[in-house]
């Protein structure tokens, strides 16, 4: 308050020659500025000391609140900007095959969803995914498979994200939780195709419309927990146009670390699923082509393990994962066999009807080995037990057998980046009996766009 006044003595100190009315002109003026400040300053003080006694505003009433959002525009939220994380896959491979007609695998009915592989060169897959926090209480996400003129959603959920006490619940359609291998899209597979076990029990991978609840439990060691019901129309079940549930999964997973280098993870899962009519071909024992329908149930156990090594944890270098997975499947109600060509009547003509038991299992075990940044090098064995087939009153029009399918594959792959990767895979192929086929693959994999990571 007092720097008005030393200026008007700095200056005249400085400026003796003024005269007096000069300096009784610039006196004034700057009084009239200290004044103009302080009644500024005081003025601010007040309003200051209003706004801290007067009680929080009341909200406004609903109609003005809508009346004022409509009249102004409001800047766009977190909650309403549509912003997802959106990758594509591209994904295509050269395949050396035999030509052979009608691919199966002996001594199991074809499972659906199995695209195959053609011969020679072909695209594959290409995945559009898209993923997004919905609010502070969800996330989304949705995975379109595009081929030629198709297009097949795979997967499109929601799932909480603030439940809380290890709680997740996802809704939609979903890749179900059991096993290992299910929950991966045909892009973060190891190999260049499918193993034989999941041919047999799902054609690729087991999907479902429906719930998903998991727990996590809050423990050093990783216990994982879930449950899921779902509509039940994919195989080895069938849509049966029906409420509730036409399928039940229940799965639970433990896994932890070993040093800091190793780590692993087991798991068990159990799938519970009718089918109605369920359609499928098969030779009977004149090689004739007959169809089948199948109403019945269908439970599938699966046991899994998984183990992963990395020099101290850090598997940019060196890194080695080894997995497997075993299955028993069990089906048992009835069998219907009828012709499939009337030119050319099956043993079953007629639509014979009679009882069916099966059990079957099977697994895979596959190692990958990263033996230096960018490649890795991996081998597969896969090997199915046909069991015990009663097809009742068509046994004496349908084969039964007990041939073990079997395959081998080797494979190496480059990945220039984290997000594009160039495969070669050399495969023995015994799942049909009496064939021994030599399969080769090259295959590249490009991820465009912003990716989520894969699981463990």
């Amino acid at each position: 308050m007092y720097r008005p006044t030393l200026l008007v003595a700095a200056l005249a100190a400085a400026f003796p020659a003024f005269a007096d009315a000069d300096l009784d002109a610039l006196r004034a003026e700057l009084q009239e500025m200290k004044s103009s400040y302080e009644a500024r300053i005081q003025s601010l003080e007040k309003r200051l000391q209003q706004a801290e006694a007067q009680p929080a505003a009341t909200p406004a009433p609903a109609d003005t609140a809508l009346a004022t959002t409509a009249s102004a525009p409001q800047p766009a939220t977190a909650s309403n900007r549509f912003n997802p994380d959106i990758s594509l896959i591209l994904q295509g491979q050269y395949a050396n095959l035999d030509d052979i007609e009608h691919r199966h695998i002996s001594g199991f009915f074809p499972a659906g969803h199995d695209h195959g592989a053609p011969r020679g060169f072909s695209l594959e897959h290409t995945e559009l995914v898209m993923s997004a926090s919905i609010d502070p209480y969800f996330s989304g996400y949705m995975n379109l498979a595009l081929l030629d003129e198709e297009v097949e959603i795979e997967e499109a959920w929601f799932q909480t994200t603030s439940l809380g006490n290890g709680l997740t619940l996802r809704g939609g359609r979903f890749l179900s939780g059991l096993g290992y291998q299910n929950t991966q899209h045909p892009h973060a597979w190891d190999f260049a195709d499918n193993n034989l076990m999941y041919r047999a029990l799902f054609g690729e991978a087991y999907g479902n419309d429906g719930l998903q609840l998991k727990w996590v439990a809050p423990t050093e060691l990783f216990m994982e927990f879930g449950a899921e019901v779902g509509r039940g129309a994919n195989f080895p079940g069938t849509d049966r146009n029906k409420n509730g549930a036409g399928s039940t999964v229940l799965f639970g997973h433990l896994g932890g670390d070993v040093g800091v280098s190793h780590s692993w993870r087991a798991g068990l899962s159990y799938l519970q699923t009718r089918a109605s009519d369920r359609d499928s071909e098969i030779d009977d024992l004149n090689d004739v082509e007959a169809e089948t329908l199948f109403s019945g149930s269908s439970k599938v156990w699966i046991a899994d393990f998984v183990w992963k090594w990395a020099p101290n944890g850090n598997a940019t270098e060196q890194n080695f994962k080894f997995a497997t997975e075993y299955f028993s499947r069990k089906e048992d109600d009835e069998l219907t066999c009828d012709d499939l060509d009337p030119l050319n009547p099956s043993l079953c003509s007629g639509g014979s009807t009679g009882d069916y038991k099966s059990n079957q299992s099977g697994f895979y075990a596959q190692g990958v080995y990263q033996f230096m940044p960018r490649w890795r090098t991996g081998y597969r064995y896969d090997r199915l037990d046909s069991g015990s087939v009663d097809f009742g009153a068509n046994n004496a029009f349908l084969p039964v057998t007990d041939y073990a399918p079997t395959r081998h594959s080797l494979m190496l792959d480059f990945s220039p980046s984290e997000f594009s990767r160039f495969r070669l895979q050399v495969s023995q192929d015994k799942s049909m009996q009496s064939v021994s086929e030599n399969q080769w693959f090259v295959q590249y994999i490009h991820s465009l766009g912003s990716h989520g990571a894969h699981s463990f």
